[in-house]
């Protein structure tokens, strides 16, 4: 089950039951099966607070995910700040809906196992990312 839900901000234009076939069919590309999955839309000021208050990370950032997985069941909270979101479309230059998208799968490539803390695995989450944009709403 995917779950949208938005805290101190609008909830994003998105088509929910479009999103949620959309990850759960990437999560099957990769062999794993959806649990609870909840996606939280946010500003950036409540996910600084996120960040310091369970990460320990005093900066702003446009996701954080939390693993809750048990065995090829793929669950999670993923956190999405929609105003980095938008600074990074300008910054991109890409669409606002493309960078939302990217940030949406992005928290599921985490869960279903892939990492992105070094240049290896920035550049292999990148593809991973087109790999699933490509796929939507095909």
């Amino acid at each position: 089950m995917i779950d949208f839900f938005n805290h101190d901000i609008d909830f994003p234009l998105i088509v929910p039951v479009q999103v949620e076939v959309w990850v759960a069919r990437v999560i099957r590309k990769y062999g794993k099966k959806e649990g609870t999955i909840n996606y939280i839309f946010c500003s950036d000021k409540y996910l600084l607070e996120i960040n310091k208050e369970y990460l320990n990370h005093d900066y702003f950032t446009d996701i954080i995910t939390f693993n809750y997985n048990e065995r090829d069941i793929i669950s999670g909270d993923i956190f999405i700040s929609l105003d980095t979101v938008k600074a990074n479309a300008e910054e991109y230059k890409v669409t606002y809906d493309n960078e939302l998208l990217r940030v949406i799968i992005h928290g599921i490539l985490h869960l279903v196992g892939f990492n992105d803390k070094t240049e290896d695995q920035k550049k292999e989450m990148r593809h991973k990312e087109d790999d699933a944009l490509n796929i939507f709403d095909s």
